[in-house]
């Protein structure tokens, strides 16, 4: 184990064991730099902790820490606590690195210490690999700039393509307060916006980071939560620049929590799968869109809105457009 490595990759996994070893193997096997990957299995039930282990004993670089399950939140807040290099970066379980990405975000930060966060951009796959879209930001951080802007809807400027994609600066991230448990989902912009408020935020132009999406990601039932999580963190935000106590904004965001899934797993998939189908048509590959089209009326035969995507996938030409 390297006693002082350059930067610390964090990353909380539960369950992910069939799609963790690429996502491994892009974190170290990035070049440039000498990293720790810290890795929290919150309480995984299925063969994550036996593949972490064995990849830990074959690189020391990897350390797994074991806990029981309590959510990505508290898992990122135990990884980052381990962390010992004076950069952290985020990964998330199943989304790959892609190479260069550790080391030109860790070029950044190096070159002006003003700037407390980066980020690159991001390119959203199905678990196929083909591409759905891709996120670079808003373009406004390009050059590294103050991005909290309460004129904005979401009260930034710009900001980060993916949670996963991001590098901090490790004293901004303590001297931020870290990662809060309060905020079950939403605890990526919550720190954003803390971080934000102690120096700049650049984005990378380049796409150094791959995100897979599967109809299970986007169907995961708690999407009133997340929005609530996702006005309270702003509300935090408004109310510590306005020089008030943020303490009702937490107080309120601690109480919410997962809730069981309404409108059954059929209405659930569906969604899921229309969604996918639509990105994948809206980038000309039309037999792969068909494919989760049809899967989408397998679980909702009367869904219009379906049942017309499908058919002008029919009439569309099949050149595939995947990323690489």
């Amino acid at each position: 184990m390297n006693p002082s490595p350059d930067l610390s990759v964090v990353m909380g996994v539960y369950n992910a064991g069939d799609r963790l070893r690429p996502t491994l193997d892009s974190v170290l096997g990035q070049q440039g730099c000498e990293l720790e990957f810290i890795v929290v299995d919150d309480g995984s039930t299925d063969n994550t902790a036996s593949l972490l282990d064995a990849a830990a004993q074959a690189d020391a670089r990897l350390r797994v820490i074991h806990q029981a399950n309590t959510g990505l939140t508290r898992a990122l807040i135990a990884g980052c606590a381990a962390a010992r290099a004076p950069f952290i970066a985020r990964q998330d379980a199943a989304d790959v690195s892609l190479p260069g990405r550790l080391q030109q975000e860790l070029q950044v930060l190096r070159a002006d210490a003003e700037i407390a966060f980066v980020s690159c951009a991001t390119e959203y796959v199905e678990p196929g690999g083909a591409l759905l879209y891709r996120n670079a930001g808003s373009g406004k951080a390009a050059q590294p700039r103050n991005v909290i802007d309460m004129t904005q809807t979401y009260g930034m400027a710009d900001g980060p393509s993916h949670h996963g994609s991001v590098m901090f600066r490790r004293d901004a991230y303590e001297q931020a307060g870290g990662y809060r448990a309060e905020f079950y989902f939403g605890q990526d912009w919550d720190l954003w916006f803390r971080l934000a408020q102690l120096g700049k935020f650049a984005m990378l132009p380049q796409t150094l980071y791959r995100a897979t999406l599967g109809v299970g990601d986007i169907s995961a039932g708690n999407k009133p939560q997340q929005e609530q999580l996702a006005l309270l963190s702003l509300q935090a935000l408004r109310l510590r620049l306005q020089g008030e106590s943020e303490a009702p904004a937490l107080e309120q965001a601690a109480t919410i929590r997962p809730q069981p899934r309404q409108g059954g797993r059929r209405k659930s998939v569906a969604a899921g799968s229309y969604f996918i189908g639509e990105c994948l048509r809206r980038n000309g590959n039309a037999p792969r869109a068909r494919e989760y089209f049809l899967q989408a009326l397998h679980e909702q035969p009367w869904s219009a809105k379906t049942w017309v995507r499908l058919a002008q996938t029919a009439f569309a030409p099949g050149t595939a457009k995947t990323s690489c």
